[in-house]
């Protein structure tokens, strides 16, 4: 069956691109979900014109995420943790902890925004990519501190 994306959908493709899947996973998850529309030539200009409204409404979030970049300029915070003789921690810092340290300063972040490959496990200074927009990322400096 073919379905017109309303948004990116991982693995399958993104917002506007026509794909083929199962019957099923159309009827039970992509369309009751709002994820996608049957390719049919009407549906094809309903979504044209959704494209063209989520273009500006993205152009406006971009800008948005600049201005708010070039505000917060560089952010930093010190997060104190119980840590071993080696400088090994008691377990991790991540990403959830470090919007939470940040938000105490005033600096609202979703958690999902802070970009960690790997929960950070030592002590030290870290930099650590902050992405405001998938195309604006600033950079907070992390210092994690022995308690």
């Amino acid at each position: 069956m073919d379905v017109i994306l309303l948004q990116d959908v991982e693995d399958l493709g993104r917002m506007g691109q026509t794909v083929s899947v199962a019957r099923g996973y159309a009827r039970n998850y992509l369309l009751p979900q709002g994820m996608a529309l049957e390719a049919t030539p009407g549906n094809m200009n309903v979504v044209q014109e959704h494209m063209k409204l989520e273009a500006k409404r993205d152009d406006l979030r971009r800008a948005d995420a600049e201005k708010r970049a070039a505000e917060l300029g560089e952010i930093s915070c010190t997060i104190s943790v119980q840590a071993g003789d080696d400088d090994k921690l008691f377990g991790s810092v991540t990403a959830r902890n470090i919007a939470e340290e940040l938000a105490t300063q005033g600096v609202e972040l979703d958690h999902k925004q802070v970009v960690l490959e790997e929960p950070i496990k030592q002590l030290g200074v870290y930099s650590v990519p902050v992405r405001l927009h998938p195309e604006v990322e600033i950079t907070a400096k992390v210092w994690v501190v022995k308690s």
